[in-house]
């Protein structure tokens, strides 16, 4: 499937700002069953673009400056990416959770997607008492790696309440976990959390899933969002395999990856910092289109 994506975030600034820095985060990566056919990053109304390292995770990031006045500043990112990446198939020559944690614990790769990086607590992940003993059922060390991922997905999809209103960016996970509320945020953190406290390495991934509209409806441009969902590592030869507990369903072809870090502190889409007085506002707009329609 080829996607055309258009990701604008707008920022109204209340009063004119003197500078302004931010890092985005909008390109996709490079990954195992997607390419990246054509980008496109544009600042408007003024704002100089630049490559920039990502300092942790998996990520391209561009460094934009503003050192014009400005009251408003518009950021569209555009991009054409083809994904071909099949639904994972459970097999009986999958490791076990027990095997996994011991292949990560020995692991000498040291990059972004080194497997040792992500086995445990990070800021906005903390290793919780409580959701580890809810996740744990789903966790038995003997249990196949995906067998056990694609179950404590499905459970989360199943007892946990999609609510826009319930948490915001930075909520706890245990918050979320109490209410038994919340966005693919809140999902993929908790389930990471429970992936975590049993010494398996789980990332999160940070990108967009195709949506697909009620019958009779037409597709709303600009009405799609960013998603976020879990990666674990399943040893050498599976590598990380993306599990999905907002939908309860694989990362397959239905979800585009932008970018992998320990939590969505580390590869937010937009961050920085404004030298200015007045009160920013944010809006963003996102459109995840199938070329084919």
């Amino acid at each position: 499937m080829i996607y055309d994506i258009r990701h604008v975030t707008r920022f109204d600034y209340g009063a004119q700002v003197k500078f302004a820095r931010c890092n985005l985060r909008l390109k996709p990566v490079d990954w195992p069953g997607q390419r990246l056919d054509h980008y496109a990053l544009h600042a408007r109304p003024v704002g100089r673009l630049s490559a920039a390292r990502a300092e942790a995770g998996l990520a391209n990031v561009t460094r934009l400056v503003v050192d014009t006045p400005v009251r408003e500043l518009a950021i569209e990112s555009v991009a054409r990416v083809t994904v071909d990446r099949l639904v994972p198939v459970p097999a009986a020559s999958d490791s076990t959770l027990a095997e996994i944690a011991a292949l990560a614990r020995t692991s000498r790769d040291l990059s972004a997607v080194g497997p040792a990086g992500y086995l445990y607590p990070s800021p906005l992940i903390p290793l919780d008492p409580a959701i580890a003993e809810w996740c744990a059922p789903d966790l038995d060390p003997d249990r196949s790696a995906l067998d056990a991922a694609i179950a404590l997905a499905r459970r989360i999809q199943q007892e946990f309440a999609f609510d826009g209103s319930a948490t915001v960016v930075d909520t706890p996970p245990i918050d979320a976990f109490r209410q038994r509320r919340g966005v693919c945020q809140d999902f993929a953190q908790i389930m990471i959390t429970g992936l975590r406290a049993r010494g398996l390495p789980a990332a999160y991934a940070s990108g967009y899933i195709r949506t697909i509209p009620p019958p009779g409806q037409p597709r709303l441009v600009g009405a799609d969002a960013t998603h976020a969902w879990v990666l674990l590592w399943c040893g050498p030869a599976r590598g990380w395999v993306g599990v999905d507990p907002t939908n309860g369903i694989w990362m397959a072809g239905d979800h585009i990856l932008m970018a992998v870090g320990r939590d969505y502190a580390e590869i937010a889409p937009v961050d920085g910092v404004v030298l200015g007085s007045g009160a920013q506002a944010m809006d963003v707009s996102v459109d995840v289109a199938p070329l084919d329609a």
